[in-house]
């Protein structure tokens, strides 16, 4: 089978699923495909933070500028993927002076807002942050949902008629006459071999683009630093709390929902794959966060998770080791330089400026499209849409108290799902996969999300798709084998207190009672690591 478009994105993170909605917005066909999920790679391994820029103004100042531009581009555009919290700087004793002392004029350079608070008035707006503080800004950093801003994107995207695959890889290029003529893919899940034609071809795969880019015989030198963060039990601040010293470990507390993320980490990887968090970085973020907010040092954590920054290895500077060194900004490769007139990869850059990477790229793609047709995504708003809602924090539980229907009962306890939300959830066939679909209900919505980790809901949503006849015979264990594994990844290194309580009552439910952990017949074996 051949599909046919006029753009062809490879990689359905938060910069390819915008691009899909610029070209959108302008008439141009394209089709969206990932080798996983929406936002399977740094996209929905990150803190969620939408910068001021004032995390750059030292080491980074375009970057600074692009993302203080942005942030109030999105507040605008996107108000219902934002919590608009702001930022708390704040320094301890032990901190850098001179970065102190300078902070304030950098941010002016960059013209990123920044504003002197009085530490008393401060620990009174944040009681959590350490009585140890001696400096405090406030600035324009807030809390962004880019699960909720790709599955927006998308869902533009394909009401316009445009092309979601999901699960598919790209295993080669047909290359004559300096283009690509077609690109083989196969579904991942399947085996199914399909082919596509496009008149432009865009590589936006993250992490992957070098894998990607080779293919077409083109070489991009990526350099691969890998991020832990840490998801609290409940919210810790109400502001975004951020370590008034040199971008560091463990240096950021971002609030976001009924939760809080501490981090990140920095460590060099010589590959994107199979990365998961350790217990040595869990304890060191940990140890890096309680100077400013003591109560993480017996707090309790729920999850860990792990991503990978992209970084563009031509933008270290020469003799640095040091990862944060490296430029957050973006490149735009025309790959005619390597006998391919209709491919071009975007590289690097940050989730902040998402919407601004995309624009470029869908610049370049009218230019050689020869559409005349400006950027809108600049100035009209994000739709907001009722499936991708169930990811916000709070609305299902107030939905299910506003309607009070008495069938409509509740399949996820700790974030309060009710099944009408699943069953709204499932009316996206791009969802309905064998082996994953109670991991994209999970993506889609709360389940999963809560203390428990899908100990208790993983069990009832599948009931919940037995009786509903979603599932047959021996598909829904082989499917919740696969998303109790995927959330177990998570939660082996914060296995302390009692987050090691519900584990173990998870095993004695899981393995106990119900044998996850020996193969199905007929499916691949589930490996739960021990």
């Amino acid at each position: 089978m051949t599909i046919q478009t006029q753009v062809l994105i490879i990689g359905g993170g938060i910069t390819g699923t915008a691009i899909a909605r610029d070209l959108a917005l302008r008439g141009i066909h394209s089709v969206l495909i990932d080798r996983s999920h929406i936002n399977a790679g740094a996209s929905g391994a990150n803190h969620g933070v939408l910068h001021s820029g004032a995390r750059y103004t030292t080491s980074d100042p375009e970057s600074s500028r692009e993302c203080m531009e942005e942030n109030a581009l999105l507040k605008k555009l996107a108000p219902h993927c934002i919590e608009d919290t702001g930022g708390f700087y704040v320094a301890v004793k032990e901190d850098d002076e001179n970065y102190l002392a300078d902070f304030q004029h950098n941010c002016a350079k960059c013209g990123v807002p920044c504003d002197p608070l009085d530490i008393k008035e401060v620990l009174e707006m944040e009681p959590a942050l350490s009585k140890d503080i001696i400096a405090a800004y406030r600035t324009e950093d807030s809390s962004i949902d880019p699960f909720r801003v790709s599955y927006e994107n998308l869902a533009y995207a394909v009401s316009c008629g445009h092309g979601f695959m999901p699960y598919t890889v790209v295993t080669g290029f047909a290359i004559s006459s300096r283009k690509i003529q077609s690109v083989q893919v196969k579904d991942v899940l399947t085996g199914r071999e399909q082919t596509i034609e496009a008149g432009e071809i865009v590589n936006a795969a993250g992490a992957w683009v070098g894998q990607v880019a080779a293919l077409a015989d083109a070489s991009i030198e990526i350099l691969y630093s890998k991020g832990t963060l840490l998801v609290t039990h409940s919210r810790l601040a109400h502001h975004m709390l951020l370590r008034l010293r040199p971008p560091s470990d463990g240096d950021v507390l971002c609030p976001g929902g009924t939760v809080s993320i501490l981090g990140p980490s920095s460590v060099r990887l010589t590959s994107p794959d199979n990365i998961k968090p350790s217990v040595a970085e869990v304890d060191h973020i940990i140890s890096q966060g309680v100077p400013i907010v003591p109560s993480l040092e017996q707090g309790r954590f729920i999850r860990a998770f792990s991503g990978v920054r992209p970084l563009i290895a031509k933008k270290k500077a020469e003799g640095s080791t040091d990862d944060r060194q490296i430029s957050r900004g973006f490149d735009l490769i025309d790959h005619s330089a390597d006998g391919v007139d209709n491919f071009q990869t975007i590289a690097g850059g940050k989730l902040s400026i998402f919407r601004l990477m995309a624009e470029r790229v869908c610049d370049q793609l009218c230019t050689r499209l020869k559409v005349d047709e400006p950027c809108r995504t600049r100035h009209e708003q994000l739709p907001s849409t009722l499936n991708c809602e169930w990811i916000e924090p709070g609305l299902a539980p107030a939905t299910w108290l506003e309607k009070q229907r008495p069938d409509d009962y509740i399949l996820c306890e700790c974030e309060m799902v009710p099944k009408s939300a699943v069953e709204s959830i499932l009316t996206d066939s791009a969802i309905k996969k064998d082996s994953v679909l109670l991991h994209n209900i999970g993506a889609r919505s709360r389940i999963g999300k809560g203390a428990c980790q899908g100990t208790y809901c993983g069990l009832r949503l599948t009931a919940h798709l037995y009786e509903q006849g979603v599932f047959q015979q021996d598909r829904g264990i082989a499917d919740l084998g696969h998303f109790t594994d995927t959330r177990w990844k998570g939660q082996r290194a914060v296995l302390f207190g009692e987050q090691l309580k519900q584990a173990e009552l998870q095993e004695a439910m899981y393995c106990g009672l119900f044998d996850l952990e020996l193969p199905v017949p007929g499916k691949p074996e589930l490996k739960i690591e021990t």
